[in-house]
């Protein structure tokens, strides 16, 4: 995602859930073939480096549990709070599962990770 209104989309419309390091938001769209992903890092999360160093765990993070959504057809916006720059891997990990979890990204029968 890079177009200023699919952000404003997801932003209006969809729904959102904070936590401690990032906020999630997302928004189901069927006409996608594939799951859209933004990464929202601001100069309050930290300095340059930091910001893309949450922009890689961030989108590492997408690549490892995307797969186990319920619906991948769906735009998926990951901001980063301040503070999340002096998180652990672990710890944004984490942070990141209890908000998708919280969003229903996950199918309820299965095991989620």
């Amino acid at each position: 995602m890079n177009q200023r209104d699919e952000f404003a989309k997801v932003k209006k419309t969809g729904q959102a859930k904070p936590g401690r390091f990032v906020i999630l938001s997302t928004l189901e769209d069927t006409a996608l073939d594939n799951i859209r992903t933004g990464f929202i890092t601001t100069r309050r999360s930290g300095k340059a480096h930091d910001r893309v160093l949450l922009r890689r765990r961030f989108r590492a993070l997408v690549q490892a549990h995307a797969p186990g959504f319920s619906e991948i057809r769906r735009y998926l916006v990951t901001i980063a709070r301040p503070g999340a720059a002096q998180a652990t891997f672990a710890e944004l990990e984490e942070d990141w599962l209890r908000q998708a979890r919280r969003l229903g990204l996950f199918p309820r029968s299965d095991k989620q990770p």
